[in-house]
């Protein structure tokens, strides 16, 4: 364990953003999931890291790895931190679509088609 001295500056610990939760209230969120802010919620009573990853969010479509990532903060903490303001409105999560549902079949088979052809 290290002492008081010898933590690194800015070390936070990672309950102190989440308010003490340790556990999202959603768990349908992963690090895929899509986040959309509501630009019409006010931003006023949030707490310091809530407003931060709002502010991010606000310019269009994140996934959750990428705020995590921009935000510096643990994909846990992160987590937590979103799935609050998913609960109070401030953003609307969406799964992203699966894989097995991206890709136009018939394209794929015109395609397939085309290079028999050749």
């Amino acid at each position: 364990m290290t002492s008081r001295g010898r933590r690194r500056a800015g070390m936070v610990r990672p309950y102190t953003p989440t308010g003490g939760r340790a556990a999202p209230t959603r768990r349908t969120l992963d690090l895929a999931t899509l986040l959309i802010a509501s630009p019409d919620k006010p931003l006023a009573g949030l707490d310091a890291h809530s407003h931060r990853l709002m502010l991010h969010c606000l310019p269009g479509v994140l996934s959750v790895a990428e705020v995590s990532a921009d935000l510096q903060l643990p994909a846990a903490v992160t987590k937590v931190l979103v799935a609050s303001l998913v609960d109070s409105g401030h953003l609307h999560s969406r799964n992203p679509v699966p894989a097995a549902q991206q890709h136009d079949h018939q394209l794929l088979e015109r395609i397939l088609d085309a290079l028999h052809k050749i």
